[in-house]
């Protein structure tokens, strides 16, 4: 086994490992989520964490580590005779994004259970971190299907797994730790909040510090145990605080005027339901446990609110994490004085709860009160008569139009039956939803059709010699469940940012509707993607990604001007989606054109335009085509362009996020119907 990077070695990050201190003094506060950029020592930190766990007690012999002073009754290995206990060290399980379901739950002997009822189970990654810590990595690249296991266990303390009719139920009480790098898109709202802390990190942008880094890190590869060695004396100074800590954690006071002030905190950022509450108060409760206090003070009350709201607060994907530290000192002064040693608020003197080894609390998280996109207003030039930006930066360019407010969208959808990546879009074969029909198994066999198993194998009874009351089944009787259920898809946008296209209201709406379309593709599970076309050349201002709030930043920033090069465009976006077609084959692909349908530049930009344009249509991709012409006298370039892709038109009159969303739906239709 490879000895890990000491927790106590890690440089820097007093917010991270405030965080997994606070859960290994008191697990109920539910687990910590670390977000931040790559190569910022988040995965060694909570590595390093599952060394400094005190040990655990469970029952000899059982496979779900039952505590032997209260074994759980529906134990499948029990039940358990009193005595027989051993300790061990709390396990670390870490679940990999790409595990199979049976992997993480458990998996039943399909064979035994139908042919002698006996319930022969497998214990998956669940039980093996009960009492311990459930680490996910990439936490937001998990699989729904997954995900929705997760929510239940963490829900219930329990994971059932049931297999047509055939059910096993075991205990599920873990510390859920994740990490994520925002650029690679945002987790579900529900698991979110199913994260009782969340930290922000990044690197240090000091030199010194960076050079600590450095150094400790090739010490550790060069000689990982005489590392270890060197850090022994402090990593067993933390494992014994912790041990006190959580002796001492029964003994904290939580006085009502802590209670007001978590609950007037709760309600001032308008987080929605009460887990935000109650997660405040076990994480203040174990702050002044860390600190060796039985009293709980304003300022562990603030530090837990640093700590547990600002994931709570988002109301959709483009807001940034993050907490008014002002509003929250305001706050906390307000509600406070009602309680004794609760109201001690100023944080002053030797009673400061202490953030761990290395050092005081630093790197809160950013306020971000602001609405998002408005940030840079003011640095933004002011629109001339009639609408117009005035011009900033080389010739024809003119400064980014702000986005019209997005809205919700009706359900998009790509014509008949995928195979993609699951999600919440388009019809697709999965290995979730409703059963179809049933094939015999290709592999492993996951999911189990009875009726085909048991049809297969009533003929071979007699043959068999079947002489009592059980079914003898065979491999070869056994059926693979064929499901139905949905798909992720790519939305690829295809933005004109031409100077005919560079009206402030029009790009407004257009802006406007896109994000409506990025916020539902969010909550479907899509990948996007943003091709943008101005000047003399097409660029990929996002490639395809998962996260929304990524392609929200380059919409809002997209500057116009300049001539109309639509062939180009065109041909940069059918070269994204052959390059996607290579990664991912499964996953379709839908492509929104949004342009006057004006080709400039070049000889026979029109015809070219046209030419690029059958391509798509030539490979069956479905496309919708946003009209912004403006003016009394209109072309019908759009809607020519729509006929040479093989998909229909909107004006701009009809581009609202409702409008766009039930065209692209009627596309499809009217696709399917030809």
């Amino acid at each position: 086994m490879s000895t890990p990077f000491p927790f106590t070695a890690v440089v820097g990050q007093d917010d991270l490992r405030l965080a997994l201190l606070l859960n290994a003094v008191s697990p109920a506060v539910g687990g910590v989520l670390v977000r931040g950029e790559k190569g910022t020592a988040k995965s060694t930190a909570v590595r390093a964490l599952s060394a400094l766990m005190p040990e655990v007690d469970v029952v000899s012999g059982c496979r779900f580590s039952c505590d032997p002073d209260s074994p759980d009754p529906g134990c499948p290995d029990g039940p358990h005779a009193p005595g027989a206990f051993a300790s061990r060290a709390a396990r670390m399980v870490e679940l990999p994004v790409g595990a199979s379901e049976d992997r993480l739950v458990g998996a039943l002997d399909i064979e035994r259970a139908l042919a002698e009822g006996v319930k022969a189970f497998e214990p998956g990654l669940l039980a093996d971190a009960h009492r311990g810590i459930l680490y996910v990595d990439e936490v937001n690249l998990l699989h729904d299907h997954l995900v929705d296991l997760l929510l239940d266990a963490a829900a219930m303390g329990a994971s059932y797994v049931e297999r047509e009719g055939v059910s096993v139920r075991h205990a599920a009480r873990f510390l859920l730790v994740g990490t994520m790098n925002p650029e690679e898109g945002e987790l579900r709202p529900q698991l979110l909040d199913r994260f009782g802390l969340t930290v922000e990190v990044a690197a240090s942008r000091e030199p010194d510090q960076r050079v600590e880094v450095v150094r400790r890190r090739l010490a550790y590869d060069d000689d990982p145990a005489g590392f270890a060695a060197r850090w022994a004396d402090e990593e067993a100074a933390v494992r014994a605080r912790i041990v006190a800590a959580r002796e001492l954690l029964p003994s904290v006071r939580l006085g009502d005027g802590a209670l007001r002030q978590i609950a007037a905190t709760c309600a001032a950022f308008e987080v929605d339901g009460m887990r935000a509450d109650i997660v405040m108060a076990r994480t203040a409760t174990a702050l002044a446990a860390w600190a060796g206090r039985t009293d709980v003070l304003a300022e562990d009350v603030r530090q837990a609110a640093l700590l547990a709201l600002p994931h709570r607060r988002r109301r959709n994907p483009f807001d940034a994490p993050g907490l008014d530290e002002d509003k929250l000192d305001e706050t906390l002064e307000e509600f406070g004085g009602q309680d004794g040693p609760a109201d001690d608020g100023d944080g002053d003197g030797d009673d400061d709860p202490d953030p761990g080894p290395g050092g005081g609390p630093g790197g809160q998280p950013e306020p971000d009160d602001a609405p998002q996109g408005d940030g840079d207003a003011a640095a933004r030039p002011e629109a001339g008569e009639g609408g117009e930006p005035q011009a900033s930066g080389g010739a024809g360019e003119q400064s980014p139009a702000r986005s019209a407010e997005p809205f919700r969208t009706k359900v998009l959808s790509v014509p008949g039956l995928g195979q993609g990546a699951a999600g919440r879009r388009s019809r697709a074969r999965t290995e979730h939803g409703r059963t179809t029909g049933a094939r015999r198994p290709r592999g492993a066999l996951t999911k189990l059709h009875l009726a085909a198993t048991v049809q297969a194998a009533a003929p071979h009874q007699r043959a068999r010699g079947r002489s009592g009351p059980g079914l003898v089944v065979r491999r070869d009787d056994l059926r693979q469940a064929t499901r139905e259920g949905r798909e992720g898809n790519l939305v690829l946008f295809v933005v004109d940012a031409s100077g005919s296209m560079a009206a402030r209201q029009r790009m407004g709406a257009v802006k406007g509707a896109v994000l409506s379309l990025l916020l539902d593709a969010y909550q479907r599970r899509d990948k996007v993607g943003l091709v943008t076309f101005r000047g003399s050349a097409a660029d990929v201002a996002l490639p395809p990604t998962s996260s929304v709030d990524a392609a929200a930043v380059r919409l809002e920033s997209l500057p116009t001007g300049g001539r109309t090069p639509l062939a180009a465009g065109l041909l940069r976006a059918h070269e994204v989606l052959r390059v996607e077609r290579l990664r991912d084959p499964a996953r379709r692909a839908l492509v929104v054109v949004v342009t006057d349908g004006r080709a400039t530049g070049g000889p026979e930009p029109v015809a070219l335009a046209g030419r690029a344009a059958r391509l798509f249509a030539a490979e069956g991709t479905a496309s919708v085509v946003v009209d912004c012409e403006s003016g009394p006298v209109r072309l019908g370039l759009a809607g020519q362009l729509a006929g040479e892709l093989g998909g229909t038109a909107v004006t701009l009159d009809e581009l609202r996020a409702d409008s766009i969303a039930g065209l692209v739906k009627d596309v499809q239709g009217s696709r399917r119907a030809a």
